[in-house]
């Protein structure tokens, strides 16, 4: 059997963990580099605890007008400073899951997936790793991930 092909990006970034783990905790720090370039966030409600919820709008410009996408989920497993992971899925601006169809995807696209972030310290660098199960590395997602990412770096280096 193979492995499946989820987006994992691994970066070494030249900050502390504890900055980076802000990043990824603190909902006004996740505004700022969260989503594709050209995407903001203009909600980003973060309960960073196990049980906690999310409700996630990133909003962006498209040749048929502003288009609005709301993420929602749960955090799983919090491990300060180094592993976060939560649930994420499709809703609507109330935090109701939207089916895959609504969104243009097959009606047996998984509706909720998995992100898990690993940081790791290296003596005031830090090393992270983040595994979205159930989004491909080569779908727009996969594409978004690695934007959003090269935007986490660009706010950690200035």
């Amino acid at each position: 059997m193979t492995e499946p092909n989820w987006v994992t990006i691994e970066r070494t970034f030249a900050a502390p963990i504890d900055t980076v783990w802000s990043m990824w905790a603190e909902a006004e720090h996740y505004a700022n580099w969260y989503g594709p370039m050209g995407a903001t966030i203009p909600t980003a409600n973060m309960d960073v605890q196990v049980g906690g919820k999310r409700l996630i709008c990133m909003e962006m410009q498209t040749p048929n007008g502003e288009m609005q996408m709301w993420f929602t989920g749960e955090f799983t497993e919090v491990t300060p400073v180094t592993r976060l992971v939560y649930t994420d899925m499709m809703c609507d601006a109330d935090g109701n899951p939207t089916p895959p169809e609504a969104m243009g995807l097959p009606a047996d696209h998984d509706m909720t997936t998995s992100v898990i972030v690993e940081l790791e310290d290296l003596d005031g660098s830090t090393k992270m790793t983040m595994t979205h199960v159930g989004v491909p590395a080569d779908s727009p997602g996969g594409q978004g991930w690695v934007m959003a990412i090269d935007k986490l770096e660009a706010a950690l280096a200035s």
